[in-house]
C-alpha cells in the first residue's frame, strides 16, 4: 500500500440509522473534535467532548455501539487524526500525514499517544495507592527515594575525575559507579531499604513515558545498581519478556520467514533437510495427547504412522468443532479459577488442560497438519532421504508447501524459549544524561543474564506444549537471541552503534555482541487506542449475537487485544485496516547471541554455541560496565552541558525529592517530568 493510500481519508459509517439519536451524536461529536484538533486542544478538551457526547444523547438511546463508537473517534482526534464531516453527512477521518518530515514534532506525536494511557493508568485508584506506599517510610521500610542518586553530588564526583589524566581515570570512575545486576524475584527485599524489588521495579517503570503493563508468558525483570553509593540507587531496569511471534523484519534476518528459508533451501538443498524434516515431524506428532481422540474413534495407532487423508478430514473437522464449542461455553473468569485451582493440584493438571474444548482444538488442528505433511513427505522421501529426493520435493507444490509447515511448527517451539524480547530497557536519571541507557542495553545481553535466564526456567513446564501433550514438557531454556524496538521511528541513540568487543567477555578476536538494526515494522497496531475505548468495544461484543470471541485466555491466540479491537471495529462496521495503521514504524534490533544461531532455533544443532564464556557470568558484567565507563561514560563527562543535565536531578534533604527526574508525576501534579525513556541525541 502506498504511503498516499496510508493517508487518505477514510468513512467511519457506524451501523446507525439515518435520523437516529445515536447518527446525530456521532457527527455532532466528529465536527467538535474536529475543532479541538484544529486548535491543537489537550486531552482534557477531549474528555470532556466525549463526557458531552454521551450525556447528549438520552439514557434509553445510549447503546453500547455509540459508546465504542464515540470512544473510538475520541482516541483518534487524541493523536491529531484529522476529523471532518463531509457534504454527504459522512464522518471521515485521516491518518496524521507529514510528521516525519520534522522529526520533532514526530517525537512529539508519539509521545502524546504513550501519556495519554501512562496518564490513564497514573489516575487509577490502585495505582496512586501503590505509589504512595513505596514513597512513606515505615520502619524498618525506608523510601523508595533513598534509591535516587543526587545530582549535584553525581556531578560534582564526575569533575574531579575529569581533572585526572585520562590513564588515572578508570579507578576513579568506578569509585563513582558500580554498577551490578539485580534480578527480581516477586518476594525478595531490597537489604538497603526493606523495599520488595519487585515493588522497587515497578515504581521506576511508571516513569517511563509509556505505561506499564504486565505481559503473559516468561518475563525477567532486573535492577542495574550502583554500589558505590550508601543505598545502592538504581542506574535502570529492564526486562525480558516472551516474544512477538511474528516480525516479518526479524524472521527474514534470521532466515525462518517461509519465503526466505524456501529460498536458503531450494538454493542450498541437502540430504539433512529431509532428515530435519522427519525428525521435527516425528517430535511433534509424539508430543500430541491423543487417548481421546482414539476413544473418539477419530483415529487409531495405525493412522498415526500411516495417515490418510480421510483422517485428516476428520481431525480438522473435529477441531473446528471443538473451536466452536470453545467460544460457545468458555467464562474466562471461571475458567481461570478452575486452572488455578488444577494448578494448585498437579495432578492430573495436563491431562484436564489437553482435554478442554481450547486444546481440543489445537491438538486435532495440529495432528491433522502434521499428519498431512508425513503424507506428503513420505510420498517423496525414503527413509534415508538423498540429495535428489529433496530437490524433487522442494520442487513440488505440496512439498513446498509442506517445508512451510513444518517450518512454522519448529519456530513455535523454539520462539518462546530460545528467543525474548526486551520490553523494558533504561536508565533513570541521573545517571541517564551519562548514558546510563547504553550500559543498561548492554547487561541485558550479558552471560549474567542469559545465565539468570536459564536457572530461572531450567525446570519451568511450557503451559503450551504440556497443555499439548497432556504431560509435562520442558523445553530447554537456553536463549540466544535476543529483539527490541526503538520507541520512536526516526531513530533510536540508545541502540544506535552499540556494541562491544565479544573477545572482552571471553569470544573469539574480531566477533562483536551487538545490537543490529534489522529493519523496521510496520506501522500497525493497538497502541493509538485507550483501555477505555478497548473496555467498551469488548462489552459491544459480548452483546452481540456471537457473543465474546477472544477472551485473552493463554493459548487461544496471539495478541488478545489486536483481535478484541478487531472484532469491534467490524461489528461497527469501521475500516479495521486503516485504522489499526497508527503511523509509528519502529526500528527492530536483534542482538545475536551465538554463532549457530539459525541452526539451533531450528532445532538443527542440539546446543547453542555462543559468541561469549558462560564460565563466569559475573565477571561478564564487570567487564561490560568497564567497557560502558571507557567507551561511553570517560568522553561524556567531558561536556559541561551534561553534568548540568545531571545536576539538575537534586534531592532534597527534607525528604522531598520534587526536583528528580526519577520521581513519578502524578497527572494532578503541575510540575513536568523529564521523560526518561526519551532518546538522547548524540
Amino acid at each position: 500500500m502506498s504511503r498516499q493510500a496510508h493517508n487518505s481519508w477514510v468513512v467511519l459509517s457506524p451501523p446507525f440509522s439515518a435520523r437516529s439519536e445515536a447518527r446525530r451524536a456521532f457527527r455532532e461529536h466528529a465536527l467538535r473534535l474536529a475543532a479541538l484538533v484544529a486548535s491543537d486542544a489537550d486531552d482534557d478538551a477531549m474528555d470532556d467532548a466525549l463526557e458531552e457526547a454521551r450525556d447528549s444523547v438520552r439514557k434509553q438511546d445510549r447503546s453500547t455501539k455509540l459508546v465504542a463508537a464515540l470512544s473510538i473517534l475520541t482516541d483518534l482526534a487524541r493523536q491529531r487524526w484529522l476529523v471532518r464531516v463531509s457534504d454527504a453527512g459522512d464522518v471521515e477521518v485521516q491518518r496524521p500525514a507529514g510528521e516525519r518530515l520534522d522529526p520533532r514534532r514526530e517525537k512529539a506525536r508519539i509521545r502524546n499517544q504513550e501519556l495519554v494511557k501512562r496518564n490513564e493508568q497514573l489516575r487509577e485508584p490502585a495505582t496512586r495507592k501503590f505509589i504512595e506506599s513505596v514513597i512513606s517510610s515505615r520502619a524498618p521500610q525506608l523510601s523508595v527515594y533513598s534509591l535516587l542518586r543526587d545530582g549535584r553530588e553525581l556531578a560534582a564526583s564526575l569533575r574531579e575525575v575529569r581533572a585526572l589524566p585520562r590513564d588515572k581515570r578508570a579507578d576513579a570512575l568506578r569509585a563513582v559507579v558500580d554498577p551490578y545486576l539485580q534480578f527480581v524475584d516477586s518476594d525478595e527485599r531490597c537489604a538497603q531499604t526493606d523495599l520488595r524489588l519487585q515493588d522497587i521495579w515497578r515504581y521506576f517503570r511508571h516513569t517511563w513515558t509509556n505505561q506499564y503493563v504486565s505481559t503473559p508468558g516468561r518475563t525477567m525483570a532486573f535492577l542495574v545498581r550502583d554500589r558505590s553509593q550508601r543505598h545502592h540507587p538504581v542506574i535502570g531496569i529492564g526486562a525480558l519478556g516472551s516474544p512477538i511471534v511474528q516480525i516479518r523484519e526479524r524472521d527474514a534476518w534470521i532466515g525462518w520467514h517461509p519465503d526466505a528459508f524456501m529460498e536458503f533451501v531450494t538454493e542450498s538443498p541437502s540430504a539433512e533437510l529431509g532428515v530435519w524434516l522427519t525428525k521435527t515431524i516425528d517430535t511433534a506428532v509424539n508430543e500430541i495427547y491423543v487417548s481421546d481422540l482414539y476413544a473418539e474413534d477419530l483415529l487409531s495407532a495405525k493412522d498415526l504412522h500411516a495417515p490418510t487423508a480421510k483422517v485428516v478430514e476428520r481431525l480438522i473437522a473435529y477441531g473446528d468443532e471443538q473451536r466452536e464449542k470453545h467460544h460457545r461455553f468458555v467464562n474466562s473468569p471461571e475458567m481461570k479459577r478452575e486452572l488455578k485451582r488444577e494448578r494448585d493440584d498437579r495432578t492430573d493438571h495436563w491431562r484436564a488442560r489437553a482435554e478442554s474444548h481450547l486444546y481440543k482444538s489445537k491438538r486435532a488442528l495440529t495432528l491433522a497438519d502434521m499428519l498431512r505433511s508425513r503424507i506428503v513427505l513420505r510420498k517423496y522421501l525414503s527413509r534415508a532421504p538423498t540429495l535428489d529426493e529433496v530437490k524433487q520435493l522442494l520442487q513440488s507444490a505440496d512439498g513446498s508447501s509442506m517445508v512451510k509447515k513444518v517450518l512454522r511448527k519448529a519456530k513455535a517451539d523454539r520462539v518462546g524459549i530460545a528467543m525474548a524480547d526486551i520490553t523494558v530497557c533504561g536508565a533513570v536519571a541521573p545517571y541517564s544524561p551519562i548514558l546510563g541507557g547504553k550500559l543498561v542495553s548492554m547487561l541485558a545481553a550479558s552471560p549474567e543474564v542469559v545465565d539468570a535466564y536459564q536457572r530461572r526456567y531450567l525446570e519451568q513446564e511450557s503451559e503450551i506444549a504440556s497443555s499439548m501433550a497432556g504431560r509435562p514438557i520442558v523445553r530447554p531454556s537456553e536463549l540466544v537471541f535476543l529483539g527490541t524496538t526503538s520507541l520512536y521511528g526516526i531513530g533510536s541513540s540508545q541502540y544506535n552503534r552499540l556494541y562491544m568487543p565479544a573477545e572482552l567477555i571471553g569470544g573469539r578476536p574480531g566477533e562483536r555482541l551487538e545490537y543490529l538494526e534489522i529493519g523496521r515494522s510496520e506501522a500497525y497496531g493497538t497502541s493509538h487506542f485507550t483501555k477505555g475505548t478497548v473496555d467498551a468495544l469488548v462489552k459491544m461484543v459480548q452483546q452481540s449475537s456471537n457473543g465474546q470471541r477472544v477472551n485473552s485466555i493463554f493459548g487461544e491466540g496471539v495478541s488478545p487485544k489486536l483481535r478484541k479491537l478487531r472484532d469491534g471495529l467490524d461489528q461497527l462496521n469501521f475500516p479495521t485496516d486503516a485504522l489499526l495503521q497508527h503511523g509509528r514504524e519502529r526500528i527492530v534490533y536483534g542482538v545475536p547471541l551465538a554463532r549457530n544461531l539459525r541452526e539451533y532455533l531450528l532445532g538443527m544443532d542440539a546446543s547453542p554455541d555462543y559468541i561469549f564464556s558462560a564460565a563466569d557470568p559475573k565477571a561478564g558484567t564487570a567487564a561490560i560496565s568497564s567497557w560502558w565507563m571507557d567507551r561511553w561514560l570517560s568522553p561524556r563527562i567531558e561536556s559541561d552541558e551534561v553534568l548540568a543535565q545531571v545536576e539538575r536531578h537534586a534531592t532534597v534533604r527534607d525528604g522531598r525529592y520534587l526536583m528528580h527526574g526519577a520521581c513519578v508525576r502524578l497527572p494532578s501534579v503541575e510540575e513536568l517530568q523529564p521523560a526518561l525513556f526519551d532518546d538522547i541525541n548524540l
